[in-house]
């Protein structure tokens, strides 16, 4: 059985991780697997935005510490500067974090140690009202190596990246959204519908003007204000290429105004 699924229709693509029996837990095989389907809807001309979620009761559980403790207590230096280039998630926490279409997760239950890494590192994060999250990680010895820290202190700050990280306590749904963490809280059931509406909205726009807008946001932070600022000039001004998309979309827009 496969440890990701991956279906392609109405441009978006729809990637489930697939270890319902572990939690979804992230072992070598899921994460390899979902490796090759970020690459391939990187690669994919027909897909525009990405949509990850889990199966059963939980979105991701972390890594799976049967195999994740003992293959790093016998690692050795070299191990640890060959990880840098390729972080849990199939990469999309570390690796493969440039891709430039966005990615929503549909959080469906427990997003907990390395899955809610996961999780901070998709675009817009939508949570079933069951979702749970929590840096379970300080639990057991360990703390956040896979962009955890650095996305939590970037969506939510300091203060809240200190709060989790040192007392890894569980917070609901509805106080992850209270704290920034994530977009919208549904029920469950209409929890893939609300995923494919922010599709659909993503979907509208110019897709050119989408990926430039998210490589700009990636490039800005921890710049300097003037650094920022010539990044983003540079960024909008020449994503447009020839503006024959712009001009086609304004012609849109001003016949709606006349009428």
């Amino acid at each position: 059985m496969s440890s990701v699924l991956f279906e392609k229709r109405n441009r978006t693509g729809y990637v489930t991780l697939n270890r319902p029996d572990a939690l979804n837990a992230l072992n070598d095989e899921l994460n390899d697997e979902l490796w090759d389907v970020w690459a391939e809807f990187n690669a994919d001309d027909g897909l525009d935005v990405a949509i990850l979620t889990g199966t059963g009761k939980a979105f991701c559980s972390g890594a799976d510490l049967k195999s994740f403790i003992p293959k790093w207590e016998q690692a050795n230096m070299l191990d640890v500067r060959k990880n840098v280039a390729r972080g849990i998630g199939g990469g999309i926490t570390r690796g493969q974090h440039r891709i430039t279409k966005p990615i929503i997760a549909a959080i469906n239950g427990y997003a907990i140690g390395g899955g809610f890494e996961l999780a901070l590192a998709c675009d817009i994060r939508v949570a079933s009202e069951k979702a749970k999250f929590g840096v379970f990680e300080v639990r057991q010895g360990l703390h956040q190596g896979d962009g955890g820290i650095v996305r939590l202190v970037a969506i939510a700050g300091i203060g809240t990246a200190l709060d989790l990280t040192l007392t890894g306590r569980e917070v609901s749904a509805d106080e992850a959204y209270g704290l920034g963490l994530v977009n919208k809280v549904v029920s469950h059931e209409k929890l893939l519908e609300a995923a494919e509406d922010y599709a659909g909205l993503i979907l509208k726009n110019s897709q050119q003007a989408i990926r430039s807008a998210k490589e700009t946001i990636q490039e800005v932070i921890g710049r300097t204000l003037d650094d920022a600022l010539k990044i983003e000039t540079i960024n909008g001004y020449s994503s447009v290429g020839d503006f024959s998309e712009v001009r086609e979309r304004l012609k849109k827009f001003f016949r709606k105004e006349e009428k």
